[in-house]
């Protein structure tokens, strides 16, 4: 039975529209027309013209007979097309597919055909990956080549240029708004580590408030200069992508990741934020200019896994301020900060470190994350020590699983999503990762964490990378096998000094058994595949 407050108080066109990153866009051409929006290289575009060229792209599209739903597919790096790519899609009613530059065309054509793609735009760099992915497609999609000026030529893969198809686009054609906050915005694949990926859908709803969330988190105001070292085809660049529009702020375009790169995008356009994996974080550490310091604030947020004590001890110690998040592509991806509390300031550095390489607390419009019994749904005991697994709900969630409702339902089992990470709560509610469910070492009757023992490993100045896996163990059950790789110019460091290393600095019974020193397996988005190094672990342990 309607209340007072619902009589004759429906909601209309004067006080309800679907929430949608697309309105960021429209604001700042608007509000900041003549303020640069996008660099690369030595083009610019002023908000006024970025959102030109997405309305082109947009109208481009539908004249091309995309219709609402249809999938668009994009491999390319970060470039101005991918940026526009993040509005033009959708404003066509499309769902934007961005896929991963470092997959090989197996991969490539199996998410064109899941995905059902109907456009694929492609960088030339790509374009023979891209040639072979379309050969092993039976319906072939309409396909645009991206010829950027800051790449090489692969040749062509498509029938048209970028530039001529969206020149021929109507910027005046009408945005085909959202009709619901539910409807699907982006479809992102996973990484695939156990099997084919399964594709993520993003709804308008949750890439809106994820994109206010990261302007919150990130201290992004006063007119940010936002560096794209983060691959936008990861999770829409961690909304980023929108973000950035909402401020009117200016993405600074990066196609790779370069130390010199970094540090001159930095010191030359003035760039205050950036995003990167550890992995990054420890290239710009290595390849740091000599005696170069941040001149003004630079933030960063990291994720992807848990930095390293010592990358996060050298990278604030060259001037650079990290934010340790957490996240994962089901959930547009992050959900999760180390949110900074006053009283830290008057810590001891190593204890600052120590609160850092926490995952921290969930963020403004995350609504629930609890560390609990995945059966029971009880949740631990917050004393540091006491594992469960990390579950949330809430707007941030995905849609589902495209076209796979049994991995959709198991995703959500008992009205939470199931992360698979391992965490402990500490007395002060925030969240550590200790390991993922599949991953823990059970030795003799103890768990013991890998990323715990990775740390270690990573604080030995010789080491440059370091995982840890599980090899079967007469005696214990399982023990930890560590697998590390040197840095350049490491001499005369062998097994059993990296043994000792960690002896005295963890309990004995954590410390790795055997020491193999290999370069890390990774996935294509960059993560440590540890179901590999089991392989290469045990084909290590066989010849000995």
């Amino acid at each position: 039975m309607a209340g007072k407050y619902d009589l004759d108080l429906e909601p209309c066109a004067a006080n309800y529209q679907p929430l949608t990153p697309l309105t960021f866009l429209l604001r700042s051409a608007d509000v900041f027309p003549d303020r640069v929006a996008v660099i690369h290289g030595n083009r610019r575009f002023t908000w006024r013209e970025h959102a030109e060229r997405c309305r082109r792209l947009a109208g481009a599209l539908m004249a091309a007979g995309v219709e609402p739903g249809d999938t668009v597919a994009v491999l390319a790096p970060n470039t101005p097309a991918m940026l526009e790519a993040h509005f033009g899609v959708p404003m066509a009613g499309a769902v934007l597919n961005n896929i991963n530059i470092r997959l090989d065309a197996a991969g490539v054509a199996f998410i064109l055909e899941h995905g059902d793609a109907r456009v694929f735009l492609v960088d030339r760099q790509f374009a023979p990956v891209a040639r072979e992915a379309l050969s092993r497609l039976g319906r072939k999609p309409l396909v645009i080549d991206i010829d950027d000026p800051e790449a090489g030529d692969g040749g062509s893969a498509g029938t048209i240029e970028y530039e001529a198809f969206i020149a021929a686009g109507d910027p005046g054609a009408p945005i085909r708004w959202p009709k619901s906050e539910w409807d699907a915005i982006a479809l992102n694949y996973t990484s695939g580590t156990t099997g084919n990926p399964k594709g993520a859908v993003y709804h308008h709803r949750g890439a809106y408030l994820n994109s206010l969330s990261q302007i919150l988190s990130f201290g992004m105001t006063d007119h940010p200069v936002y560096l794209w070292t983060l691959p936008l085809f990861h999770c829409n660049g961690w909304c980023f992508s929108w973000a950035v529009a909402a401020l009117g702020g200016t993405h600074v375009c990066l196609r790779r990741v370069a130390a010199d790169l970094v540090y001159d995008a930095i010191d030359r356009l003035g760039v205050s934020h950036f995003c990167a994996a550890p992995t990054v974080l420890g290239i710009l550490i290595e390849g740091r200019p000599k005696g170069w310091t941040a001149q003004r604030p630079v933030r960063l947020m990291t994720a992807g896994a848990a930095p390293p004590a010592a990358i996060l001890r050298q990278i604030r110690a060259i001037g650079f301020e990290p934010l340790h998040v957490y996240g994962m592509t089901e959930m547009h991806g992050v959900t999760t900060l180390c949110q900074w509390q006053d009283e830290w300031d008057l810590l001891p550095e190593e204890d600052k470190i120590g609160r850092m390489l926490r995952q921290g607390v969930r963020c403004i419009v995350q609504e629930e994350q609890i560390v609990a019994d995945p059966a029971t749904f009880a949740e631990v005991a917050h004393d540091g020590k006491t594992m469960g697994e990390v579950l949330m709900r809430g707007n941030m969630a995905m849609k589902g699983y495209l076209k796979n409702k049994k991995a959709t339902e198991d995703a959500f089992a008992g009205g939470w999503y199931h992360s698979g990470d391992l965490a402990v709560v500490h007395p002060d509610g925030y969240v550590e990762i200790k390991d993922r469910s599949k991953d823990i070492i059970i030795s003799g009757g103890e768990n013991i964490s890998s990323i715990e023992v990775e740390n270690v490993l990573c604080d030995h100045p010789a080491v440059k990378e370091a995982a840890v896996v599980a090899i079967s163990d007469e005696r214990w059950g399982e023990v930890p096998c560590a697998i590390v790789e040197l840095k350049p110019g490491a001499a005369g460091i062998d097994a059993d000094a990296i043994v000792a290393f960690c002896r005295e600095r963890l309990a004995h019974f954590k410390c790795p058994r055997h020491v193999i020193f290999e370069p890390l397996a990774r996935t294509a988005t960059g993560k440590v595949q540890k179901f590999r190094l089991r392989q290469i672990a045990l084909e290590h342990l066989a010849r000995r």
